[in-house]
């Protein structure tokens, strides 16, 4: 009886924070995050991340986070997580963002599984790391396929295809579900994340750079404007000179080609570029290049975007 009047005064506050009255909000949440109600906690920090109805403080939702992880928040727990992650404390991070990503949570498989292909704080494990890109990717995280991407250029074909028969266990095994901004009651058990079978290769590979993640339907309003791409970009080195951009893969060598002829005589930006048709197993990947730095390489795929709609472009790092 007692925990009734906390939830609708939680309720209350998601109500005016629907409506917009983001100071109102607040003023419900915070007495009950003080004392202890989880939802208000998880609610605050977000209200402090985004900076609506207060200051935008990372270090105080970093703080309300913690307090409602440790309560069992699930929503919170993938925050947090990565939220340490962004302030350099990867080795704390790395159990929240290892149980998120289990969970199925797509902005924690981006950030653990590049941690897993650079062996950055955990064992180099390139198998993990691609099942958990092929499932970041596959639930819509524009950065998750940009780095799977890359990663297709340097794994090798059988560790990849190893990969994506983890993923589909992965995808069997996951029990997430997108929490909306703010939270009222709720509650999502974990599933265990299962180790692969075969490790990286004992080798020590160009680096992922480490990035702080893009924000999902999971944390992000619907009205919000995506992350641009220098906001948590992250890229695979590999052998040649100069900067390249890719615009995708295919199975047929034939359609590679024929969309290069397309490309090279509707995009400006294009002119003067080689063409790479990139083996890689069965299939061929169509680069073209080289350019001298990053700035160029978006520049020209923001070229082909806006002359070749539906045309995939990725900068690919030297």
């Amino acid at each position: 009886m007692a925990s009734a009047p906390a939830h609708a005064d939680v309720k209350a506050g998601v109500d005016a924070w629907a409506q917009g009255n983001f100071k109102a909000a607040v003023d419900e949440w915070r007495p009950l995050a003080i004392k202890g109600d989880a939802d208000a906690q998880f609610n605050l920090a977000q209200a402090y991340k985004l900076g609506r109805g207060v200051p935008t403080d990372l270090a105080l939702a970093e703080e309300w986070y913690r307090k409602a992880a440790l309560q069992g928040h699930v929503p919170a727990q993938d925050n947090y997580g990565l939220a340490l992650f962004q302030n350099g404390r990867r080795a704390d991070a790395v159990p929240w963002l290892e149980k998120s990503a289990a969970r199925g949570e797509p902005r924690a498989q981006l950030v653990y599984g590049t941690m897993l292909f650079n062996g950055d704080g955990v064992a180099k494990d390139w198998v993990r790391a691609y099942a958990l890109l092929t499932r970041s990717s596959a639930a819509g995280l524009a950065q998750g396929s940009q780095t799977l991407a890359q990663m297709d250029l340097y794994i090798p074909l059988d560790v990849r295809q190893k990969g994506i028969a983890l993923a589909r266990q992965y995808e069997t095994d996951a029990r997430y579900a997108a929490a909306p901004e703010v939270a009222g009651p709720r509650s999502i058990r974990p599933a265990e994340l299962p180790a692969s079978s075969v490790a990286g290769r004992d080798v020590t590979p160009p680096g992922i750079a480490a990035a702080r993640p893009v924000r999902s339907a999971a944390s992000a309003p619907a009205t919000s404007a995506p992350p641009s791409p220098s906001a948590g970009s992250i890229t695979l080195s590999f052998g040649g000179k100069g900067w390249r951009v890719q615009f995708g893969a295919f199975r047929d060598d034939g359609n590679a080609r024929r969309l290069w002829q397309q490309l090279s005589g509707r995009v400006g930006a294009l002119a003067g570029l080689q063409p790479y048709f990139v083996r890689a197993g069965a299939i061929t990947r169509l680069q073209a290049g080289t350019v001298r730095s990053s700035g160029d390489a978006a520049r020209i795929c923001a070229d082909v975007r806006a002359k070749a709609a539906g045309t995939p472009c990725v900068p690919i790092a030297p």
